[in-house]
């Protein structure tokens, strides 16, 4: 029997139209002899938006739940996730050829590691793509690391979209944080804190840049909200550093 990487995506009605390029891009993936995709899609609420740009295909899960943001819907979709990996791809991004299998390839060949980041090009709307400056060199990422970048710089130094991780982990730390936002920053923070990770230099997601996403909406950037993300998100990884626990 193929063991399974399961690719967990939140959707949301505004972002469904880009499902059918998110599954080419999965479908374009070549992975070792022995190894499959499965592909669970969350709604982020129950409406009839979505369902028709689900991909008819044995290997795609498509639920609904109450709308609770992308955090609540991608833990919840981990209830359906099998195999020892969990790849995140948002609805509206598109992973890069061979990402899977090399994202694979770097924690198979090291149990020390927990996860795997990768670089991300910009996709703008008319197709061409822009690398952005700062991503760290090709290697292992030290525990504590993230945390440090993200404090000096208010970013993180890698793209949580990008996240490769091992399922027991991901389960251990509870999933993603229950934030309205940032909260797949708070769980790579939160891995940061407990495992080394991996940073991959050639590119594995292009990062679809439109008008509609929640990353460029007002709210995302309210400073009450965002004030208290912050806050929480330092204090998590913190104390998580301070229990000592690793993987």
């Amino acid at each position: 029997m193929p063991v399974h990487i399961t690719i967990i995506t939140a959707v949301h009605a505004p972002s469904a139209r880009f499902l059918p390029e998110a599954y080419d891009s999965l479908c374009a993936q070549q992975l070792p002899e022995g190894w499959e995709w499965r592909w669970v899609l969350q709604e982020d609420g129950r409406t009839d938006e979505v369902h028709p740009y689900v991909p008819d295909d044995p290997r795609v899960t498509f639920r609904q739940g109450r709308p609770g943001g992308p955090g609540v819907a991608r833990t919840i979709a981990l209830a359906h996730a099998t195999g020892p990996y969990v790849k995140v791809l948002d609805a509206d991004d598109l992973l890069t050829p061979g990402a899977l299998a090399r994202d694979l390839a770097v924690l198979e060949a090291d149990p020390a590691l927990g996860w795997v980041t990768s670089r991300a090009l910009d996709r703008l709307p008319d197709g061409s793509t822009v690398a952005l400056p700062g991503d760290p060199d090709e290697g292992p990422l030290e525990p504590g690391a993230l945390l440090a970048h993200w404090k000096a710089h208010a970013l993180p130094r890698v793209v949580p979209g990008t996240l490769f991780v091992r399922r027991e982990l991901l389960l251990a730390l509870g999933g993603w944080m229950a934030l309205p936002a940032s909260e797949d920053t708070g769980l790579l923070l939160a891995l940061d804190a407990v495992s080394p990770g991996w940073f991959t230099a050639e590119p594995g997601l292009l990062y679809r840049k439109w008008e509609g996403q929640v990353t460029g909406q007002p709210a995302h950037v309210d400073s009450v909200e965002l004030e208290a993300r912050v806050a929480v998100t330092e204090a998590r990884a913190r104390a998580l550093a301070a229990l000592d626990w690793s993987r």
